[in-house]
């Protein structure tokens, strides 16, 4: 079934959002607007045989919005410079904040409501915990810039008295799995593990630097993919199903549930089925005094919503990741 309805998908030749065009597809949305920048060629396989009407590069969306006036229904803006070792802040600033102020206005001028990505790295050392409440916002000491940038939009976000009709911001906690061949440096560490296993047979791990912690145990969590993209398009159903229910507001997208990247490779291995080897190394010293050593989404929060769907456990998402698409080089 094709449901007519024009949605936005900004990011969209990223990892989650070339993911969320795919999941969108599934669910019978073709009526996409896809903007990013989409210079880069390594993006291109993301959006290979996926369906949508136009394609609109991120420099000229406003733009083209004023001068279309188009019909739009719903907004994901995935869309933001992600590299947490950027440290010219200017960079994140300009895409993370100012141009997600720009879409938010947008959406509130013409009642179109919106889902946003924010991240956990705005939790910094989780000197606060990890709930997703409003009120610890503007305390919160993100160790990086691009946590910075997406803090500085959250709070900016808590402080504005108009709105969409019905928004959500998501605070992304360690996602990973296809479409992310592009990201280098910054893909996940079960994409660089199945790569290392392949070429040398054994995984090295960032030696702890913190004596509560053993080498390989620091704690993320750690979040499939395909996770992400239900809770992304439950967001959809819920606005579509009963605007006036919907719960605005700023959720964590995690587990729940914090898992050692020693688990991680392990299951990485087991998805190849191998034994695991693993080695540690010194952790490189421009992230050393900047790196989360345990997260933890609390998410009870989009549960009370009505968030109730399982997700994939680590061992799960990670041996689906590795045998459906890492090997193979295949594409969601």
């Amino acid at each position: 079934m094709t449901n007519h309805t024009n949605i936005v998908v900004t990011g969209a030749a990223g990892f989650i959002g070339s993911c969320l065009v795919e999941y969108l597809n599934m669910a019978g949305y073709y009526d996409l607007i896809l903007v990013d920048d989409f210079s880069n060629a390594n993006k291109e396989p993301n959006l290979a045989g996926k369906k949508y009407i136009t394609k609109i590069e991120r420099a000229i969306f406003f733009e083209w919005l004023q001068n279309g006036k188009p019909e739009i229904e719903f907004v994901y803006h995935i869309g933001a410079r992600t590299d947490t070792t950027e440290f010219d802040y200017s960079i994140h600033e300009h895409l993370n904040v100012e141009y997600s102020k720009r879409i938010w206005e947008y959406c509130t001028q013409n009642r179109i409501p919106l889902v946003y990505a924010s991240s956990a790295a705005t939790y910094g050392a989780g000197e606060l915990g990890y709930e997703d409440s409003h009120e610890i916002i503007e305390d919160l000491h993100p160790l990086n810039p691009y946590g910075v940038s997406k803090n500085e939009f959250d709070k900016w976000v808590v402080r504005e008295a108009q709105a969409p009709p019905a928004w959500a911001g998501l605070k992304f906690f360690n996602v990973y799995g296809p479409n992310e061949y592009h990201k280098g440096r910054m893909a996940s560490v079960i994409f660089h593990s199945y790569n290392q296993i392949i070429k040398n047979g054994f995984v090295q791990l960032f030696r702890s630097h913190k004596i509560e912690f053993k080498d390989g145990e620091q704690l993320r969590d750690f979040i499939y993919v395909k996770d992400v993209l239900k809770i992304c398009y439950w967001f959809l159903e819920c606005f579509k199903r009963d605007p006036e229910s919907f719960k605005s507001g700023i959720y964590n997208v995690g587990t729940g549930i914090a898992r050692t990247f020693n688990d991680l490779v392990k299951a990485t291995f087991k998805g190849i089925d191998r034994q695991p080897v693993i080695q540690y190394t010194e952790m490189p010293e421009d992230i050393r005094g900047t790196y989360q050593y345990y997260t933890q989404a609390a998410m009870q929060k989009i549960r009370d919503a009505g968030y109730l769907e399982n997700m994939f456990s680590l061992e799960e998402g990670v041996d689906e990741y590795v045998r459906n698409y890492l090997t193979g080089n295949k594409y969601f």
